[in-house]
């Protein structure tokens, strides 16, 4: 379904700038107008990371003229790997200041709105108020749970992303879309409180690649909504699994059948990795069936991990060999995930306890352990888990 634009157009364009989207204003279907819209509109990114900054490019690319940005936060080293908007010489500096000067680069007419700021529950209304769409690029549910919430009380179209491993997940959210569509919310996609054991990439890893593919659908979603062409996400969920490079979609519907349309806009829950509820959580494209817990792997505690251990389970740690050289647990075996997820007969134990930094990677190497036949648990919280207990023990 094509929406109506959002935003009315620019009177002109300057000749500088007609001459720098030229090959904007010769599409079919959008042409001048749709690039006059552009350039009224106000989008605000919430996250100048792996997904906003390749968002924040995008934008200022197809020539938005104003961006407003919101990040707290500061480049590290660790970002340059996923976080294209950034240069070795930004480490240290405000993410928000990366964002200002690459807008400048590539488009002298968009206007950039750096805010280095943490968004909150407290402030997250004023901050997005006068955004004619908001992208977020967040790498928290909890602050997904919050830009939601304002986006729905403030009727503002939000085009979301989530990134993980090699897994990712593309929609827009709208709680009051133009007449006659079904609104959909965050809370439709993920229930309430239920993600606030999410790892963070940190934990479990992302790649790189992968950030600039989601941004960019992100950026395609955030102008399709502004120039009013194509049919955006609202009401579907793009799954991408770029190990397989496959891309499908599932329809997303209200939570309740009573769910409103276009009425009053009500805040919206939570967020957790799960699979939408019209969606086949057992399909290997879905990055939420990676990683959201089974409940046919039994979840071992420390001390039922201890215990197992002792009456011969196979202890098998899944991480990356820079992770286990910092410790291990006495008597477990070490093998990547990578390399049991290819060949799961190699390992040769009747039960296996299987072990990651969080639990998440463990979870997906006991699934392809149960289906190979072999009797596989998991750690459950993983060697943070186990760090926290007191008998723990690394060797």
């Amino acid at each position: 379904m094509v929406f109506p634009p959002l935003v009315e157009p620019v009177a002109e364009l300057t000749d500088a700038e007609r001459t720098r989207t030229a090959r904007h204003r010769v599409l079919a279907g959008f042409g001048d107008l749709a690039q006059r819209r552009l350039a009224a509109a106000h989008v605000a990114v919430v996250g100048a990371g792996g997904l906003g900054s390749p968002v924040v490019l995008a934008l200022a690319a197809a020539g938005v003229g104003t961006i407003t940005v919101i990040d707290d936060d500061v480049v590290e080293a660790s970002n340059l790997q996923r976080q294209v908007m950034h240069r070795v010489a930004d480490v240290g500096a405000a993410k928000v200041d990366s964002a200002v000067r690459i807008a400048a680069d590539l488009s002298p007419t968009t206007v950039v709105r750096p805010v280095a700021a943490l968004l909150t529950a407290g402030n997250a209304r004023e901050l997005l108020t006068g955004a004619d769409v908001v992208v977020d690029g967040t790498d928290t549910f909890a602050t997904r749970e919050v830009v939601a919430a304002a986006c729905d009380e403030l009727g503002v179209p939000l085009v979301w992303g989530v990134v993980q491993e090699f897994h990712a997940q593309v929609t827009v959210f709208w709680s009051a879309p133009p007449a006659g569509t079904v609104s959909v919310r965050l809370s439709d996609l993920y229930p309430s409180d239920a993600a606030r054991d999410a790892p963070s990439c940190a934990q479990v890893g992302v790649l790189g690649a992968l950030c600039l593919q989601v941004g960019a659908l992100l950026a395609t979603e955030t102008v399709k909504l502004i120039a009013g062409v194509g049919d955006p996400l609202l009401g579907r969920v793009l799954v991408i699994d770029a190990l397989r490079g496959r891309t499908d979609e599932v329809p997303l519907r209200p939570a309740t059948a009573s769910a409103p349309t276009a009425a009053a806009p009500t805040a919206a829950a939570g967020a957790v990795p799960a699979p939408p509820a019209t969606a086949d959580p057992a399909s290997p494209a879905d990055p939420a069936s990676a990683l959201s817990p089974a409940a046919a792997i039994p979840q071992l505690t420390p001390a039922e991990t201890r215990a197992a251990q002792r009456a011969g389970a196979l202890l098998l740690d899944v991480r990356e060999p820079f992770e286990t050289a910092r410790g291990v647990i006495a008597g477990s075996v070490a093998v990547p995930l990578g390399d049991v997820l290819a060949d799961p007969s190699r390992i040769d134990a009747a039960a296996v306890v299987v072990v990651c930094q969080v639990g998440m990677r463990a979870q997906r190497a006991a699934a392809a352990l149960r289906a190979a036949g072999v009797e596989a648990s998991v750690l459950a919280g993983g060697i943070d888990a186990w760090n926290r207990d007191p008998a723990a023990v690394l060797a």
